[in-house]
């Protein structure tokens, strides 16, 4: 079992610092991407407040496939271009969500999510999964996270 000190209430920018260095620690070495993006997820909901779903979708065929997540039971598949998921995984684009229901498209899983954050993982210049988190607030994202969780899909992109 792996524990963290991890200070939730931190600054954003040493809150993500933090979690980029425990998903390092926890995915260095690690050869199997599902038990990767498992700790990734759990870490991200034990330390990221506010959010009500942590996880990944991965590129399977041409569409996103639900990974390892925490929270509500979640859609499975997801076309490219549909919903916040879909277009940051066509666009390769992170997709920062102040309100999903003005979001052309939106895909509700979870009908209390209102704010929401998708960054897409890449290898090779080609998207692999996106990292997906929501919120039950509105303008719970902003660009300080959007920068922090691009930064941990940088260091798990090559892990999963």
């Amino acid at each position: 079992m792996y524990t963290f000190q991890i200070d939730a209430t931190a600054p954003k920018s040493e809150l993500y610092a933090e979690l980029a260095r425990a998903a390092d620690a926890l995915t260095s070495g690690e050869p199997d991407a599902v038990a990767n993006m498992a700790n990734v997820a759990a870490l991200l909901w034990e330390y990221l407040p506010d959010v009500n779903w942590t996880g990944f979708y991965r590129v399977v065929d041409g569409e996103l496939v639900l990974g390892p997540f925490q929270g509500k039971a979640a859609c499975i598949r997801i076309p490219f271009g549909k919903g916040v998921c879909g277009t940051a995984a066509q666009t390769g684009e992170t997709q920062l969500v102040e309100d999903v229901h003005a979001f052309p498209g939106h895909i509700a899983c979870d009908a209390n999510s209102a704010s929401e954050l998708v960054v897409a993982l890449k290898r090779a210049g080609q998207v692999i999964a996106v990292i997906d988190l929501d919120s039950p607030s509105l303008n719970r994202f902003d660009a300080e996270d959007a920068k922090g969780v691009e930064l941990l899909a940088g260091i798990i992109a090559a892990r999963i």
